[in-house]
């Protein structure tokens, strides 16, 4: 089962760079330990994940980092080429000045000496050098996307990074970035699953030549944030159950067959192996229109990245009103 996950990647970006589609998620809430986080990336390696997903706001690059020394110290990979990392720029670090030190502290925690992809986690800023999780809502700060991104652009240049991209922009968001861009982002990373289908972000990135990953892609039940209207979701249930899959599978492989990415996260083995297990069938057209039909709403609606003191008093701010 060692290549499953690695077998199947897509091309992206100005580079061509090569990504697993299928990426192993790191962002537990509520958080379960670093040696938890470790012993469960390394059962994944051992499964076939090779695309792993972090952030800085995570607390997750130091387990992920030690979890990628083991396998290597162990034999399950020969090389760190053979991994795809990605980590995220917390927004108090989203200053021109702190953005590729912030990279350089990232690749420290990860014992790597570049990353695959490098993201903007949200389209704000916060007071320099600030970590919290609520922010502050008097810590909010408007990004200036123009020496955020030319730092962005700084990293991929000093080889820190091979790729680098965004999170949570809108459309309107993107054409800020893209008009000001050198390099322009390769990635978007955002909240998609067959409840919130991100139909017009999807149109939007496939015409501008970025690649859509998908996080919350079963809607994070557990998670404050998340809820089990996909799991739950009688539609598709029924498809599941005419398959001989679970509704997970349907969803994650719904994402598949629209070109998208997916960030998929379970620490428990059986389900690790069942996230796995969508490559080798499909979804009939019948079964598309059906979930094409299904009722739409956002499940991260990001109001915790609104201030009356910031730049997104609403949360149509940060989502530019787009549906």
């Amino acid at each position: 089962m060692g290549s499953t996950s690695s077998v199947f990647q897509s091309r992206f970006g100005s580079n061509g760079e090569k990504m697993p589609v299928l990426g192993f998620g790191t962002a537990v809430f509520p958080p379960v330990g670093a040696e938890a986080t470790k012993m469960a990336i390394l059962q994944s390696i051992k499964l076939g994940y090779r695309h792993f997903d972090t952030a800085a706001k995570y607390g997750s690059e130091q387990p992920l980092g030690e979890a990628i020394q083991e396998a290597l110290s162990i034999g399950l990979i020969q090389s760190r080429d053979e991994l795809f990392i990605t980590t995220k720029l917390w927004c108090g670090d989203a200053h021109g000045d702190l953005v590729v030190p912030a990279l350089k502290r990232s690749l420290q925690n990860l014992k790597l000496e570049y990353l695959d992809l490098f993201l903007i986690h949200w389209p704000v800023s916060c007071k320099p050098g600030t970590y919290e999780f609520p922010i502050k809502e008097e810590n909010f700060l408007p990004m200036d996307f123009n020496s955020v991104w030319a730092a962005m652009e700084e990293c991929q240049r000093l080889n820190l990074t091979k790729s680098i991209g965004v999170s949570n922009f809108s459309c309107k968001k993107l054409t800020d970035i893209l008009a000001i861009a050198n390099i322009p982002p390769a990635v978007n990373q955002v909240e998609m699953n067959p409840m919130w289908q991100q139909k017009k972000l999807r149109e939007f990135c496939r015409a501008s030549g970025i690649f859509l990953t998908a996080y919350s892609p079963l809607g994070a039940n557990g998670t404050f944030w998340g809820s089990d209207r996909v799991l739950e979701c009688e539609v598709l249930k029924e498809i599941a159950k005419a398959k001989g899959k679970t509704a997970a599978q349907v969803s994650l492989r719904w994402i598949y067959e629209q070109g998208v990415g997916v960030i998929v996260k379970s620490f428990n083995d059986e389900r690790m192996k069942q996230n796995l297990g969508i490559f080798d069938w499909s979804l009939d057209e019948d079964e598309l229109k059906k979930i094409d039909e299904l009722p739409q709403s956002r499940g991260v609606t990001g109001v915790a990245y609104t201030s009356k003191c910031g730049p997104f008093r609403t949360v149509e701010d940060i989502w530019d009103g787009e549906m």
